[in-house]
């Protein structure tokens, strides 16, 4: 679903989202386990080093991704996947977000998810983009950005972004092994949107993709 920052967030059109051929040879894939989470996290990795080492689909300027040899992930930790209560909102009203540019994106706080982590509970807002939710295979589409004590250390100042689907009923899976950065967090050309206050979690979330360096 990042292909959303390339349809929505890309802030000059200097980049394209199709397959194209690779001028160096592709980053190493990780063996996936027999485990079904750890399989599915290892995948989400896997996909993002392609997506990255392709100059089709790569955020990264030129002079990063010749070299490019794999982002730098967290080990998968099974404790950050949480199974989270879904409240709709059916009345919110679509809002601008700010980005980390002057463009607004238009958002409809689409619900509100209520985990468990490390013994405490949180409740973050979920979004569904006004524009893409007309688009065909982006129909069920919502965004989870959030905020963490590891911003600015370990990860991504600005925080970061997970890809969520509409489920049939009140329970969606939040696997925050599956959290990326924004594309601002690798080339000033993008527009992202910025993460709102009341979407911060006051753990470290130790999961997920770490600061690009």
């Amino acid at each position: 679903m990042r292909i959303l920052i390339c349809l929505l967030f890309l802030f000059t059109v200097a980049s394209s989202c199709g397959d194209g051929k690779k001028y160096h040879d592709e980053v190493a894939q990780k063996e996936l386990p027999a485990d079904s989470t750890m399989a599915s996290i290892i995948a989400f990795q896997n996909d993002l080093n392609k997506e990255f080492s392709n100059p089709e689909t790569s955020p990264l300027p030129d002079r990063y991704r010749k070299d490019f040899d794999g982002l730098d992930f967290f080990e998968p930790d099974t404790s950050f996947t949480v199974v989270a209560e879904l409240s709709r909102t059916p009345e919110a009203i679509p809002f601008l977000m700010p980005t980390s540019t002057e463009r607004m994106s238009e958002e409809v706080v689409y619900g509100l998810v209520t985990f468990e982590l490390k013994g405490k509970k949180y409740q973050l807002e979920v979004y569904q983009n006004e524009e893409l939710k007309n688009k065909d295979g982006y129909e069920d589409y919502l965004f989870l950005p959030f905020t963490d004590e590891t911003n600015g250390r370990s990860t991504y100042e600005g925080g970061r972004y997970i890809d969520l689907n509409i489920p049939e009923d009140d329970r969606i899976l939040i696997d925050f092994n599956k959290a990326y950065n924004p594309y601002c967090a690798y080339n000033k050309k993008y527009s992202c949107p910025l993460v709102p206050s009341q979407n911060h979690i006051s753990t470290e979330i130790r999961a997920g993709v770490k600061a690009f360096k």
